[in-house]
């Protein structure tokens, strides 16, 4: 399936997400590999299987192997991440942030492609899976490094529309399936 397949294949309810999709994966703001590092990595973390496989698929015509790893490795260490961090952020217990995270995150040094473009996917995950302080401290680092804000604005466009149309199609796999026969005792 390609991208134009999967945009066909949205439902009527979701047109403003078949527009989006095409519109966000040309922005002019981003470098190719900014845009689809950030569409790979943002897939992953919408869990979306169909919408997974497409990006992953399309973005090896746009990423070298190290790109393609690395989209991956900020999908997966920004799993843990924003689990951990936003629990000490949002428990408010101040306690909590005193104390040593003790996760390996070692892919944060070691992914092998461009700080800047790893630290703008780790900012997409982190607005799809809703952890300020690591979208606060990802962004920070961004424009203390000079990305603009326009630029960062167009990686989170991508990781909204991105995770939308996985919303929709993880719905629309539920909508389709029979409902259940419930035996009556």
């Amino acid at each position: 399936m390609t991208l134009e397949t999967l945009s066909s294949t949205l439902p009527s309810y979701a047109k403003d997400l078949k527009l989006n999709l095409s519109s966000v994966l040309r922005q002019p703001e981003l470098t190719e590999q900014q845009l689809w590092g950030t569409a790979l990595a943002s897939a992953i973390a919408s869990r979306n299987s169909t919408v997974i496989g497409i990006i992953n698929a399309e973005s090896r015509a746009h990423l070298s192997p190290a790109a393609l790893e690395a989209a991956k490795s900020a999908a997966a260490i920004m799993g843990m991440n924003n689990i951990y961090y936003r629990f000490t952020h949002l428990s408010g217990n101040p306690k909590y942030s005193t104390i040593p995270a003790r996760l390996r995150m070692q892919a944060l040094r070691t992914h092998g492609v461009e700080p800047l473009d790893f630290e703008l996917w780790c900012t997409a995950v982190s607005a799809i899976n809703g952890c300020g302080a690591c979208m606060a401290s990802h962004e920070h680092v961004l424009r203390e490094k000079g990305l603009t804000e326009e630029k960062i604005a167009a990686a989170i466009r991508i990781a909204a529309v991105i995770h939308a149309v996985s919303v929709v199609l993880d719905a629309e796999n539920v909508i389709a399936e029979p409902e259940p026969v419930i035996a009556e005792p």
